[in-house]
């Protein structure tokens, strides 16, 4: 937002002559005053920075990570499938039709056999899968950069988003416990045309 400037006294003796010889369009409304700006003011002082050392720990924990957790983020989701089934499937009555187990992979080995598996299950037919991930290894060796709790539990549910698999997807929900819980996500299909 741009700041308004002052008015010189020169331009507002000018302003009050231009102001004289005109004829008001409404003679009931009050004559303004033309803008006169406050003076800022002062800044307040903000908090000192905590010293900072090479190799020291620092007192501050990871609380930068700007967006909320996963199981949140698919949670508050809409509902883009048959609202009964949806209740069933989130409580764990509905048994996955398959499943498929990431432990161990990189992302590199796991991100191709999630699309093979996906796509697969679709096209036998199958409705609700049951996609591994594994809740993952508390890692972060407190460093500048933090490293996420369980890469490919972050992973996946990104990959489900994107094409070629998100034409295939109804719906992505974390598993019920004894489905393998936050380590886990339920995977419902679309039916193939």
């Amino acid at each position: 937002m741009r700041r308004p400037r002052h008015l010189s006294a020169e331009e507002k003796a000018l302003w009050d002559r231009v102001a004289e010889r005109t004829t008001p369009m409404d003679p009931q409304r009050k004559r303004e005053e033309p803008f006169i700006s406050q003076p800022a003011k002062p800044k307040p002082k903000k908090a000192p920075v905590e010293r900072f050392e090479m190799g020291g720990s620092s007192s501050l924990r990871r609380s930068d990570d700007l967006l909320s957790p996963i199981n949140d983020r698919l949670s508050s989701a809409p509902v883009n499938m048959d609202h009964k089934s949806f209740g069933k499937m989130k409580r764990g009555k509905l048994k996955p039709e398959a499943r498929i187990d990431l432990h161990g992979m990189t992302m590199a080995e796991a991100h191709p056999e999630l699309v093979a598996f996906i796509l697969g299950s679709q096209s036998l037919g199958r409705r609700l899968v049951l996609v591994i991930t594994g809740k993952g290894k508390d890692r972060d060796d407190g460093g500048p950069i933090p490293t996420r709790h369980g890469v490919l539990r972050h992973q996946v549910p990104q990959w489900l988003a994107l094409p070629p698999l998100s034409q295939a997807i109804l719906q992505v929900t974390p598993a019920h416990l004894r489905h393998g819980g936050h380590g886990a996500y339920y995977v419902y299909l679309r039916k193939r045309r």
